[in-house]
């Protein structure tokens, strides 16, 4: 009778099993996996194409002794089953439960932190070379997507790493298939290399029938050697690793243990750089992900055996909202294109897409050359509006700033996904953005209450001759505005109160107004503002409400450290302005993975922990 994962000795009985048990194992991690998730939702599709590539890598390198770092870190889940978690994956993405991603907090075998793309051969040269600067001999190894390799920081890592000559393996695990489809000429050329093996089995079947011939077989081969590079030049059309000073092995089948087991350790013996290139397919085992491995990629709850949706809503996302109306303003306005960086559907780009295929660029996991690549589009007379999530937006932080700002160009940044975003967790919570678009001269900063003050915003993007953000949250739109009045009029009073004004931003209007409705019952009169603007903020407004109330709450879906509530802190403070004033939003620290109606919970960021606070500052409990 087979063992239960969760009855294992991982990673240490991998190195007793034979073959046809090894083999065993992938169905049965595959069996879990699917078991697992169709409760807890997560990554699905990236990992069921990564089991023998995971269990090879534990066969052969010893962790956490060899540091293993994964890139973007979503397909990490077998290597957490084979690092002893399998009993925990019930929790997987729950809050107090483990993490969808690596993180060093949780395990000694996850080295980094890891969550966006495109960062693991920088981690691990540099991890090579602190080994050999303190006399070290362990491995150090990169799991990286073709999606993740085709941002512009791989290309520094394998650079930097080609050149130095440390010894450390690159792993690419190629699927073909990105979140979005893989662009861009990495993905061309891999494409090449993928039906290249005729190269590699030509060389073997040269070098066995030359070795034949006596005497002068050896004298052949050697001769023949020295046509290497010709040879792959003809037949591959470019090297590109090799050139970059990599022993380069591959294309690998990544579903066979054997063979990939046996190349990891000729890379594990060899001197140098070596990259290992592994052809994978998204979603094995599981019919609907192999079919469908985009809208597996990351997943809901589900049935397995229908791959239908659990508890699905038919309420459209601000996601939906954004691309809905985009596609309603590019039909009358031919300047407007759509930007993305691998996020087209997840950005609710896809109708646009195919309506207006010309006037999309998806440029890959490149958020960098995104937004410098949109500023170019400014320039030459088009309105793009660039849909990435807020966390991978950061990233792109000094092109904003330089190539968008700078230049005073009309760029409009969809920063999707802001501020709470549940169950991914540290490296996806968009809770940052405010603070670092609001200190940008000439950066309007916006951020609708609700899906139709989106396409408000959108519309009134449309008219600023400067670059904008409108920043919007994950999952579902509401109607929240009783009463519309226009953009230009500024942030909204919805009511006022005179023991205390909730000055809310964005998703956080729905909470102020929830709030404000559990202070009435207490006797506390308070009143709701929808802020709107971020920046330019409408000073007037505030200086007049904390004039006219005894308490001023702001409240917002980003960290308090620079948001809107220090903002309007100091215009109290430089207008003297003695009202007292807390300002709610999250805390200095990195938020942990959760349902995001627990994590508001959690941190009194939801409407009875709200008025909670208010409660107490007004009592002067606070």
């Amino acid at each position: 009778m087979r063992k239960k994962l969760t009855e294992y000795d991982f990673p240490n009985d991998l190195k007793n099993m034979d073959i046809n048990e090894l083999e065993l194992l992938s169905y049965d991690i595959r069996d879990f996996l699917i078991s697992n998730i169709s409760c807890t939702g997560g990554h699905l599709a990236s990992n069921l194409g990564a089991v023998e590539l995971s269990i090879a890598l534990h066969m052969v390198f010893e962790s956490p002794s060899d540091k293993i770092v994964w890139d973007v870190g979503h397909q990490s889940y077998i290597h957490k089953i084979l690092t002893g978690r399998a009993d925990k994956f019930c929790t997987l993405r729950k809050t107090g439960g483990i993490s969808g991603f690596p993180r060093i907090s949780e395990s000694p075998h996850d080295i980094f932190s890891t969550g966006h793309g495109s960062n693991s051969i920088s981690l691990v040269t540099g991890l090579a070379k602190a080994r050999d600067l303190n006399g070290e001999k362990y491995n150090t190894v990169a799991v990286i997507g073709d999606g993740a390799l085709s941002g512009g920081l791989a290309y520094e890592g394998l650079n930097n790493l080609g050149d130095s000559g440390a010894k450390a393996i690159v792993i690419l695990n190629d699927n073909g298939m990105s979140i979005s489809k893989s662009t861009g000429g990495v993905s061309k050329h891999l494409s090449k290399l993928r039906v290249s093996k005729g190269y590699y089995s030509l060389k073997r079947n040269v070098k066995k029938a030359s070795k034949k011939i006596p005497g002068i077989g050896d004298n052949i081969y050697s001769g023949m050697e020295k046509l290497r590079d010709s040879l792959k030049y003809v037949i591959v059309n470019g090297v590109i690793f090799e050139e970059m000073g990599f022993t380069y092995i591959g294309p690998l089948d990544g579903h066979n243990i054997e063979e990939l087991s046996r190349h990891m350790e000729l890379a594990k013996n060899a001197q140098g750089p070596v990259l290992l290139h592994l052809i994978t397919e998204k979603g094995k085992g599981y019919r609907n992900a192999e079919v469908y491995p985009g809208r597996y990629h990351g997943t809901g709850p589900f049935d397995p055996e229908t791959g239908a949706a659990v508890n699905s809503s038919d309420i459209p996302t601000y996601s939906d909202v954004f691309g809905k109306k985009l596609v309603e303003l590019a039909s009358d306005d031919d300047r407007i294109v759509a930007v993305s960086a691998a996020m087209t559907e997840g950005t609710g780009l896809s109708e646009f897409c195919s309506r207006f295929p010309d006037r999309t660029f998806d440029v890959g996991m490149a958020e960098e050359h995104a937004v410098s690549f949109a500023a170019g589009l400014a320039k030459g007379g088009a309105r793009p509006f660039v849909a990435i999530y807020s966390t991978f937006l950061q990233r792109a932080y000094d092109q904003i700033i330089t190539d968008v700002c700078l230049q005073g160009l009309p760029v409009i940044f969809a920063a999707d996904r802001a501020g709470n975003v549940g169950a991914d967790g540290e490296t996806h919570h968009g809770m940052f953005d405010i603070s670092y678009f609001s200190h940008m001269p000439g950066m309007t900063v916006m951020a609708p209450a609700d899906g139709r003050e989106l396409e408000q915003m959108m519309d009134h993007a449309l008219t600023l001759a400067t670059p904008c953000v409108i920043r919007y949250p994950r999952g579902e739109n509401g109607d929240i505005l009783k009463e519309r009045i226009p953009l230009y009029r500024g942030s909204q009073i919805i009511s006022q109160g005179k023991d205390a004004e909730i000055w809310a931003l964005g998703s956080m209007v729905k909470t102020a107004l929830e709030a404000a409705e559990i202070l009435k019952k207490k006797g506390i009169d308070t009143g709701v503002a929808n802020v709107r603007f971020v920046s330019p903020a409408d000073e007037e407004k505030i200086i007049s409400s904390a004039k006219k109330t005894k308490h001023i709450i702001t409240l917002e879906d980003n960290i308090i450290k620079g948001g809107f509530g220090e903002k309007a802190a100091a215009l109290l403070m430089k207008n003297n302005i003695k009202t007292k004033m807390i300002n709610m939003g999250w805390p200095d620290k990195f938020i942990e993975h959760g349902s995001a109606f627990e994590l508001y919970k959690k941190y009194r960021l939801d409407a009875a922990g709200t008025a909670e606070r208010i409660s107490d500052l007004i009592e002067g409990k606070a």
